[in-house]
């Protein structure tokens, strides 16, 4: 059973509040992968406000739980988050191999030439030709242009002629497949910082988007790779693939709440179409089945 199914059904089989529902509350959460530290703040905070506002049934219960998920989801959103959509933009696409990194690159050059804007895609993973081949099919699929260099090459010299080629022929948004490294943090942070680099001397007047990709599948792993990116760079949003079939439909909680991070697009599907903005509202609705 998934965690939204799983978390609907929980409050119908409760009579009453009282301290077995809370700890089974929590260990709902826990499978769902909110994550411990999330669960407990949850029904803590929970527990308040059931006290506070007299709640004496599990269905007030389960309307006042979903405030305050609501609140936390919405707490760290920005009218700034999709800025680099409808400016001039960089966006860095980072995250390990094997979560869809550079399969959202190529959704996301879809999302927004279907929107009608000038992408070019740059394939900035010189150490895997597999991710070259990739995106060059995503670009030919897409319509985007694709700037790459040699495999080994080095990042920045593509990021370099990249941006060149955007500024000379008026593109829109530069969408960076990156290296998928996390076992050498060192190097990854030194790549980084030098492509950052690159990026403010070459292109200040750009808007930077870092979205780091990650596995729903893989549950708290996922929020701890978000987590080691976080500590290397300037990530300032999360696309979370694999959502439609996942058990792990809570770690959107947790990537929020702990990371501080918004989760901005969501992989809900295989299309070419299915990597869609994330939607507060939408989520909640499916969480309870609205």
């Amino acid at each position: 059973m998934g965690f939204f199914n799983r978390l609907s059904d929980f409050f119908t089989g409760y009579e009453e509040i009282d301290e077995e529902f809370f700890e089974d509350l929590t260990d709902t959460l826990i499978m769902g992968d909110v994550g411990m530290q999330t669960a407990e703040e949850l029904v803590d905070e929970l527990k308040e406000r059931v006290r506070k506002e007299r709640v004496s049934d599990t269905e007030g219960a389960r309307k006042v739980l979903t405030k305050i998920m609501e609140e936390k989801l919405e707490a760290i959103s920005s009218d700034t988050d999709f800025e680099f959509e409808d400016k001039k933009s960089v966006v860095l696409v980072v995250g390990v191999n094997g979560v869809g990194k550079t399969t959202s690159a190529g959704k996301l050059a879809a999302r927004y030439r279907a929107l009608g804007r000038k992408v070019m895609l740059v394939a900035a993973d010189t150490f895997r030709a597999a991710a070259i081949e990739q995106l060059t099919a995503w670009a030919m699929k897409t319509g985007a242009d694709i700037v790459k260099g040699r495999e080994n090459g080095d990042p920045g010299s593509v990021i370099y002629d990249a941006i060149q080629s955007a500024k000379a022929k008026d593109y829109d948004m530069l969408i960076v497949d990156t290296a998928g490294r996390l076992h050498n943090k060192k190097n990854l942070m030194n790549e980084l910082a030098k492509i950052n680099q690159i990026i403010k001397t070459e292109y200040p007047e750009a808007v930077k988007e870092t979205l780091v990709v990650v596995d729903a599948s893989t549950g708290q792993n996922a929020k701890e790779q978000a987590r080691e990116f976080k500590e290397v760079t300037d990530v300032s949003g999360v696309v979370l693939t694999k959502l439609d079939g996942s058990a792990k439909g809570g770690i959107v909680i947790a990537i929020e709440n702990e990371l501080a991070i918004p989760v901005k697009f969501v992989g809900v599907g295989e299309g070419v179409s299915d990597l869609r903005r994330f939607d507060v509202v939408k989520y909640m609705e499916r969480l309870y089945g609205e």
